[in-house]
């Protein structure tokens, strides 16, 4: 832009009779749109007439630095104007300068002036962002720097978000509970996103992308809990429910799942966000405090009350018949108070335990248990079955001992004169061990059995601690625990995987 085209503009740069006009304010213009005033202009030129012509033009709005030195290319700028003398100058280290800028975009001008010979190349068009022929109008100058700060700015802000994301992305990624988002789209809610914990938390990663996250539902998965989520969802609505699931190699958990609907500024459910976190060790640790105040309230209050009764008889003085009577049950009744005690002990020691350094041999274990048997009960025969291979190494913290648990129960329940137990242990399926523990024995009661999923009462209890500490060595480890008991007496199965 010139003079003639621009009457109303001041000029920058010199013309042919070297004469120079300082820039001037126009009034009656409209003022420019502010584009980043706290940004850097750099101007890589000799001290020739134009330099402090084009630093008083550009030093109203931005902060401008003159520099003859290529050197200063290493500074930080926001946009950079060349002569030609600097152009060449600077050679291929105004492109080593962008590469290392990337991936935002830094502006570089070449100004050509009368003097300069010849017109810009190609070559030279591909290494900087603008051509500006001097002498130029103040306004035009002030645009076309603008407008390339403008694109930087943008560019910054860009990378700023991108990062921004990133650092979003990676804290969900890097988050210890299950991160995932699904659209909100009819009765399925495909996948969209699983974070590392998610994929640390069930085993399964990217392929379930596109799938609805039922997947994680299994035989044991309450009907109730998946209707609640269902209703959650068509409701869009919060959801906060303990869920039993499965991981992808089958081992079951206690799931927290909770689900929040993501809306749009028109308010309306765009996705659903949700979080998961691994429950299983706060839900066995629950049901032992309830198990172990039925304990205390129920067992240990009846067989005190057992004591004193009897006790008070002795002090009335009864025959010698009633007093050997009442001192038998009494010390029967402390005895199995003792046993109480060191049942609630082995329970809690074994189910707090941490998980294991090494894995152990479980043949090892189990001829351990049967020599161990045999000295308490010489009369009982327990026999053992292993698969071919050796080791059979598994990582379930306790599962000794509720094999052991399994092995005494049958004896000591076993009023046959040579109790028989047979410990079977089979793989299956891959990566799971399967220990069978079957007996002769007149069998469980079904009360015994029935509590391990309905809960207990004040009316219906387990007697034994010692199905409970079966139950939740293997509930810990994720797996399968079944009791078979008929007439012909019982078969325990613990299924876990070996290294949970």
């Amino acid at each position: 832009m010139d003079s003639d085209s621009d009457p109303s503009a001041d000029r920058v740069g010199g013309d042919e009779s070297g004469e120079r006009e300082v820039p001037l304010t126009t009034e009656n213009e409209p003022p420019l749109a502010s584009a980043g005033d706290d940004a850097t202009v750099l101007l890589l030129m000799d001290d020739d007439r134009d330099r402090d012509l084009l630093a008083e033009a550009l030093g109203d709005r931005y902060r401008v630095r003159t520099e003859s030195d290529p050197a200063a290319l290493d500074a930080a700028f926001d946009c950079c104007l060349l002569d030609a003398g600097a152009f060449e100058a600077v050679g291929d280290e105004l492109d080593a300068r962008r590469e290392r800028a990337d991936p935002t975009f830094l502006p570089f001008v070449l100004l050509v002036s009368e003097e300069s010979r010849g017109r810009p190349t190609e070559r030279t068009w591909g290494r900087v962002d603008d051509v500006i022929e001097l002498p130029v109008g103040r306004r035009a100058l002030l645009t076309r720097v603008s407008n390339l700060i403008e694109r930087r700015l943008t560019s910054l802000r860009l990378r700023r978000t991108v990062a921004d994301l990133r650092l979003k992305e990676r804290a969900m990624d890097e988050a210890s509970v299950g991160i995932t988002l699904a659209p909100a789209e009819g009765d399925d809610n495909p996948l969209v996103y699983i974070n590392e914990g998610f994929e640390t938390l069930t085993g399964y990663g990217e392929e379930r992308l596109g799938e609805d996250c039922r997947f994680l539902q299994g035989p044991d998965t309450s009907d109730e809990t998946r209707a609640e989520i269902r209703a959650g969802l068509d409701e869009e609505r919060s959801i906060d429910v303990d869920i039993l699931n499965y991981r992808a190699n089958g081992q079951k958990f206690w799931n927290r799942l909770q689900i929040e609907p993501l809306r749009n500024e028109a308010g309306e459910t765009t996705h659903f966000v949700g979080f998961q976190t691994d429950i299983t060790e706060r839900k066995i640790r629950e049901r032992r405090l309830e198990v172990m105040a039925r304990v205390l309230n129920h067992n240990l209050r009846n067989k005190m009350n057992l004591i004193t009764g009897y006790t008070d008889l002795l002090r009335d003085d009864p025959d010698e018949e009633s007093r050997r009577r009442s001192i038998d049950v009494i010390t029967e009744t402390a005895t199995d108070l003792t046993g109480i005690a060191e049942a609630v002990q082995t329970v809690d020691e074994t189910v707090s335990a941490s998980a294991l350094d090494a894995p152990i041999d479980l043949r090892d274990e189990l001829v351990e248990i049967r020599n161990r048997i045999h000295s308490r009960y010489p009369d009982a025969e327990v026999t053992l079955s292993f698969p071919d291979d050796d080791p059979i190494e598994v990582a379930v913290v306790g599962l000794a001992v509720a094999v052991a648990e399994a092995v005494e129960n049958a004896v000591k329940h076993n009023d046959a004169q040579s109790p028989s137990v047979e410990v079977r242990v089979e793989r299956r399926p891959e990566g799971w061990v399967t220990v069978e523990v079957d007996d002769d024995g007149p069998g469980i009661p079904d009360h015994e059995t029935q509590v391990l999923e309905a809960g207990e009462t004040s009316l219906t209890h387990a007697d034994r601690l010692g199905i409970w500490l079966m139950y939740w060595v293997v509930a810990k480890a994720g797996g399968e625990f079944d009791v078979d008991t008929d007439e012909g007496g019982t078969t325990i199965r613990l299924e876990v995987p070996a290294r949970p």
